[in-house]
């Protein structure tokens, strides 16, 4: 039995466009699961290659993690009391932010309240 020829293409005033899901199967364009050890609803400290960031991971997306509630530190101060206790020199909160995994060189959980202020 001959197989039902299924529409790849649509044809709109002239023009031909091939279908969204076409696309992606010809292309290969399915998301990407990237396994990594962030749990979401978590807070983390992230020192990345040319910054350090605080918040809480939203969303992984492909190589990114989605933080919000997230602070820019600028300046850790003494990076162990920084870790226990939360104490941080330089801090600008900026919302969301989405991080390249890839740029990510280490992260320890952050078991304190996330910076709201500027400091």
């Amino acid at each position: 039995m001959k197989e039902k020829n299924v529409c790849k293409e649509v044809d709109i005033n002239g023009n031909r466009y091939i279908k969204a899901d076409e696309v992606t199967k010809t292309y290969n364009l399915v998301e990407q699961k990237i396994e990594h050890p962030f749990e979401i609803d978590e807070d983390y400290f992230i020192r990345t290659v040319t910054y350090h960031l605080v918040g809480r991971v939203k969303k992984a997306s492909g190589k990114f993690l989605i933080l919000k509630n997230a602070s820019w530190i600028a300046d850790s101060g003494r990076f162990m009391n920084a870790i226990q206790d939360g104490t941080l020199d330089e801090v600008e909160p900026v919302g969301d932010v989405f991080v390249n995994i890839d740029s990510i060189v280490d992260a320890f959980p952050w078991c304190h309240k996330l910076p709201k202020n500027q400091k």
